[in-house]
């Protein structure tokens, strides 16, 4: 594992955000949160389960063509110039330590079953919450990947899970790494980490670019609006495919959470072309409407003229085809 105490983003103990990102809520916001939270709501989440494409898992022979299919909230299968990632693959039905208290996945069960998948070349992980870092899932994976990139301190969460440590990399925010015949850049986010009360801050949070030889991605991870955004564009830019969050916001956390026109200018900042919104459609974590993400982002993506796909929970999306999946799906869920 790497050493972490010697990095720039380490200060007295913990972690901390490229601007000054406050976390702590003063007394009127948690009472607005908890009128909030015993107000009735019958749109945070579908009223019945979502339905969900059946993925399909032929290898890719066409190396030149890059596809993704997204797996609800910010899991992602991603297939690049012949390789196979994983991106926080959380699987599992619960977003919780404990599971009668985290809410349940939307939809009956994940697209697809980790028992079904074929080796996977890397799982790339964004931070070490709950709804992104899911043990069972992680325990399940480990013996079908060949290696997991995670954000500094990260990878004693994989070991801790009977993750082989010689199959771990941990980076922090800059750090280039060569494999497989891929780039990846492990880059700045604006957000937080821990597991428990006692750990905050003892993890790093990060984006992730992906460089291949067919296509440049960016994945957002978790976090807040601010200039990282632009610098990532400015340094690693232009991305033929981003995939960025959208949801789980709310104004009085805005600083780690982007509002969904945001998501559209963080597109744009780091100079991307194709949009898909992740971080949504699996989990309520949020007191908005579970519809309001998709629709307030394919709004502003209209006005921005962003071109963005929508596809269905385990829908595929094949980058360079003449059409994108654009459907307004989630219209048709009661």
């Amino acid at each position: 594992m790497k050493d972490f105490h010697q990095s720039p983003n380490f200060r007295e103990g913990k972690f901390v955000n490229l601007i000054p990102t406050d976390m702590n809520t003063g007394f009127k916001d948690t009472v607005s949160m908890l009128k909030d939270f015993l107000k009735p709501h019958p749109n945070r989440k579908p009223t019945t389960p979502i339905a969900v494409e059946s993925v399909g898992l032929a290898p890719n022979r066409d190396l030149k063509q890059t596809k993704v299919t997204w797996l609800g909230h910010s899991a992602l299968l991603l297939e690049v110039d012949g390789k196979t990632l994983l991106l926080d693959p959380m699987l599992g039905a619960t977003p919780s330590p404990v599971p009668p208290f985290g809410g349940k996945r939307y939809s009956k069960e994940a697209p697809l079953k980790i028992e079904d998948l074929p080796p996977i070349d890397a799982v790339l992980l964004s931070h070490d919450h709950y709804d992104h870092l899911d043990t069972p899932s992680i325990k399940k994976l480990k013996d079908k990947v060949r290696k997991f990139f995670v954000p500094l301190g990260v990878g004693s969460h994989l070991v801790r899970w009977g993750v082989d440590p010689a199959k771990i990399k941990e980076h922090d925010w800059w750090d280039e790494t060569e494999f497989a015949g891929l780039k990846l850049v492990c880059t700045p986010a604006r957000h937080f980490s821990g597991r428990s009360l006692t750990d905050r801050n003892t993890t790093l949070w990060a984006s992730w670019v992906i460089l291949g030889e067919q296509s440049k991605i960016y994945f957002s991870g978790d976090s807040g609006y601010g200039p990282h955004f632009q610098e990532i564009g400015e340094k690693l830019g232009p991305f033929d495919l981003t995939f960025m969050e959208c949801g789980q916001y709310d104004e009085r956390w805005s600083t780690i959470h982007m509002m969904p026109e945001q998501t559209v200018q963080a597109h744009l900042d780091v100079k991307g072309n194709l949009l898909i919104p992740i971080h949504w459609a699996a989990f309520t974590l949020a007191f908005h409407s579970w519809t309001d993400p998709i629709e307030r982002v394919t709004q502003a993506a209209r006005e921005h003229g962003v071109s963005i796909s929508t596809p269905r929970i385990g829908e595929t999306v094949h980058l360079g085809a003449a059409e994108y999946p654009t459907s307004t799906w989630w219209k048709e869920q009661s």
